[in-house]
């Protein structure tokens, strides 16, 4: 069975996210040293992608 032509194009397309998962947060935030060992996953900040 084949693959219809629009979806082979849409498996190319990479877009940059505009919304970080929570552990992409997190990572940032310790990055950042606004994040320590025990802190709740909750209320986060927001942050922006690079």
């Amino acid at each position: 069975m084949t693959m219809h032509p629009s979806l082979k194009n849409a498996a190319k397309i990479e877009v940059e996210r505009n919304v970080l998962k929570r552990f992409e947060r997190i990572d940032k935030l310790q990055a950042e040293g606004k994040w320590k060992e025990g802190d709740r996953g909750f209320g986060l900040p927001k942050t922006k992608p690079e």
